[in-house]
């Protein structure tokens, strides 16, 4: 049974005497799944670290979405900016891995170090027909923003919505307490049963939006460390190529069994993973900074 009043990520730490000695760590989720999706993963980083997050990207109207995302950027900033000057150990999976990597380049004050959980830097050649793509309005036509578009949205109650997903290949080999947080925290009451909180039209605009200039956020060196984990079967590396990814992150870089979604696939795995990974990352801070 989940807290309804308080957000898993926000709930103090019962292992810890005092939470604030734990360094920050501010998750981004990927596009579509809200925090509480991740409830299973974020549960096995709960001991290491302050775990802050926004339960929604995309959703609020003082930042839209827009071409490259320079709002949703905004929106990031302005959460850790409530940190009370505290840098925070930014990770996040798809879409939120490449927010954290834009805004770190932004705003570096904010940032110790950056985690991307299976977020391919799209730039090179791919990145040029990103932009003619958008330019002719093709990306609507083409995965993922062609399935995104098409999704169904709404469901009798919570039971049909799992049984629903949990019969699609893809969500079949979660684990099932990870369904069940998609289907607690991903949907909301609707006047024939419940409905996707996260609105299928959101989903596809940040799909079509996708940034192509990410070039010069290659740039060396990049402002803070930066690490990036990549699923083994990824569709989604595989589609964006992991070379410019790798020139990015250099000798931060490794390999997990799994496709995309690997942190929800193997929660425990992909957290352990992440969690030696950023303290790989929090060695390579300069003492002075």
């Amino acid at each position: 049974m989940h807290d309804s009043t308080t957000p898993f990520w926000l709930q103090s730490n019962e292992n810890n005497i005092n939470d604030s000695q734990l360094p920050l760590l501010h998750f981004v989720h990927g596009n579509s799944f809200p925090t509480g999706t991740y409830s299973a993963f974020l549960s096995h980083l709960k001991s290491s670290y302050r775990i802050r997050a926004l339960e929604m990207h995309g959703h609020n109207p003082a930042y839209p979405v827009s071409d490259s995302w320079p709002e949703l950027c905004k929106e990031l900033i302005a959460s850790l900016e409530t940190n009370q000057g505290q840098p925070a150990i930014l990770l996040g999976h798809s879409l939120g891995g490449m927010l954290s990597m834009m805004v770190a380049t932004m705003r570096p004050d904010l940032v110790r170090c950056v985690l991307m959980l299976d977020s391919p830097v799209v730039a090179g050649w791919r990145a040029k027909l990103l932009f003619i793509g958008k330019k002719l309005g093709l990306t609507m036509f083409v995965p993922p923003a062609k399935f995104a578009k098409k999704r169904r949205q709404s469901w009798p109650d919570k039971e049909a919505a799992f049984q629903h997903f949990a019969a699609k290949e893809m969500f079949a080999i979660w684990p099932e307490q990870v369904l069940r947080d998609y289907i607690d925290y991903g949907t909301e009451p609707y006047p024939r049963g419940v409905t996707l909180r996260f609105k299928r039209s959101i989903e596809t605009a940040i799909y079509c939006t996708l940034p192509h200039g990410n070039k010069r956020l290659r740039r060396l060196p990049f402002p803070v460390p930066i690490g990036f984990i990549c699923g083994t079967t990824s569709v989604e590396c595989r589609q964006a190529g992991i070379y410019h990814t790798q020139q990015l992150v250099q000798d931060n870089f490794e390999w997990i069994e799994g496709g995309h979604l690997y942190p929800l696939e193997s929660p425990k795995v992909a957290a352990d993973k992440a969690h030696a990974m950023i303290q790989q990352l929090l060695l390579q801070i300069p003492i002075n900074s």
